[in-house]
């Protein structure tokens, strides 16, 4: 699977494919707020699409200061290519594009042991929005 999959810097060209992704994983949010979603994008500084054929089939959103932190705020990958290394070749692009920094990520109950077996730590953290 590795030689077939290309990793490249999101373009805004991207996002229709990526708002999909975002729908068939059901992250009602993301979906919602799709405006909102394609400006996150556009003004994230560690933004990477997984490609196969051309076809957008993974992406990873994150911010980095390059030097401390590199924080992921989404990570997905088309179910029809999970298990193949799609979502560990993102990881590994973007950490080595900023080889300083630590990653962080927040986790589902769904997703959590995929990063534990990518020898991740778990951590505690909150998550609050304006509303609340």
């Amino acid at each position: 699977m590795k030689n077939s999959i290309t990793i490249r810097p999101y373009e805004e060209r991207d996002f229709p494919a990526i708002h999909e992704l975002n729908k068939a994983e059901e992250w009602s949010n993301l979906v919602e707020k799709q405006e909102d979603t394609k400006q996150a994008w556009g003004h994230s500084n560690a933004a990477f699409i997984a490609e196969k054929d051309e076809v957008v089939v993974g992406c990873l959103r994150g911010l980095t200061d390059g030097h401390v932190t590199l924080y992921v705020a989404e990570l997905i990958v088309d179910e029809k290519l999970r298990g193949n290394g799609v979502g560990k070749e993102l990881l590994v692009y973007a950490h080595t594009l900023y080889p300083k920094t630590r990653i962080e990520l927040l986790t589902s109950s769904t997703s959590s042991s995929y990063y534990e077996l990518q020898g991740y730590r778990p951590f505690y953290g909150f998550r609050k929005n304006i509303s609340e």
